[in-house]
């Protein structure tokens, strides 16, 4: 019975944390409730680094509501495994153990083996019951790009590709591709983004503007629009006057010439702008580089009802000298249009 109960809460402090995705990073979207006798005291989930974690906003909450006379043998559940280190804010395990809690649940463990399982330690010293692991998986999916930022210190790649039946990138005149709202679905997926990438053969030929404009969801006004960023061969040949270099976000842009080593931009990209998630809307040509350096994380595929299109293929040129697994964890009808989501491994 208990289980179920702290399954329940968990699902909650999910659908808190997930009002995060796209204004936490570099930290993770964290979601964290609190709750006594089957009632919410506070709730709260981590909305920008910097500012006040989940477990704090939750605490603050149950004070705004008049309930912090109760959170005394209270229990709160978290998503991640609370941080037991100060940084720009203070340690959340110090602010559980001064309220009292008795019981912490929380479903992911720290990636960071420096604070792994410190938390989890220190507040059972303290006499308050622990409970890891609820909602694992759900959890770490949610997690996921953050844990492999923060483990490899670069970004969470998805590779986002629409194409007709036959595998075409483009159509033969300057018409969308995918529905109405598939490209409602595509700017929800920019919202949850940090940063989009594109070479200059698409800046110069579709002139872009790489930004959020109606995704399914209402954004965050913390919100800041993705970074935008194209890697080109020759700086000089793209068009001085393209969206990105003269709208009202043109400082979000960033360029990068001849890259050799597409690990070493990717790397800047988390440790200087704090990009854990990256979105590839690239053609063909460059996703076939990050296809073949084994950089692509995640595989986001619309396919349009249609055969006969333009050129350009999905990844051009001979075989991959690699084979990756798609292990499809979404298949989504989207209007006219069919959605597969899933890992690249």
């Amino acid at each position: 019975m208990q289980e179920q109960v702290d399954q329940q809460w968990m699902q909650h402090a999910l659908q808190l944390a997930r009002l995060g995705l796209g204004t936490t990073s570099p930290n993770p979207p964290v979601g964290a409730v609190i709750v006594f006798n089957g009632q919410v005291l506070g709730e709260g989930f981590h909305e920008v680094a910097g500012e006040a974690h989940a477990e704090r906003r939750a605490i603050d909450d149950a004070y705004a509501r008049g309930n912090g006379h109760l959170l005394p043998g209270a229990t709160i559940y978290v998503t991640l495994e609370p941080c037991s280190s100060t940084g720009r804010t203070g340690a959340c395990t110090d602010a559980i153990i001064k309220e009292r809690f008795a019981r912490v649940v929380y479903g992911s463990t720290d990636p960071d083996m420096r604070h792994q399982g410190r938390a989890d330690a220190l507040l059972r010293v303290e006499g308050i019951e622990v409970c890891p692991g609820v909602c694992k998986d759900a959890c770490d999916r949610l997690l996921r790009s953050w844990f492999h930022a923060v483990q490899t210190g670069r970004p969470w790649v998805t590779a986002k590709v629409a194409t007709t039946l036959d595998g075409r990138m483009t159509r033969r005149q300057k018409f969308w591709l995918s529905g109405v709202d598939t490209l409602r679905y595509a700017h929800q997926l920019r919202l949850e983004s940090d940063a989009i990438l594109v070479g200059g053969n698409t800046l110069r030929t579709d002139d872009p503007a790489l930004t959020v404009r109606n995704p399914l969801q209402t954004p965050s006004p913390r919100k800041q629009q993705p970074w935008r960023v194209v890697l080109t061969t020759n700086l000089l040949s793209l068009p001085p006057m393209a969206k990105l270099f003269t709208d009202e976000h043109h400082k979000r842009t960033l360029v990068w010439e001849n890259v050799k080593d597409l690990r070493v931009i990717l790397n800047e990209l988390y440790t200087r702008y704090g990009v854990v998630n990256l979105m590839l809307e690239c053609g063909g040509r460059l996703l076939r580089r990050f296809l073949e350096d084994g950089l692509v994380n995640e595989w986001m595929q619309s396919i349009s009802p249609m055969v006969g299109a333009g050129p350009d293929s999905v990844v051009p040129g001979d075989f991959l000298p690699n084979e990756f697994i798609f292990q499809r964890e979404e298949l989504i009808e989207c209007g006219r249009d069919i959605i597969i989501r899933g890992i690249l491994g």
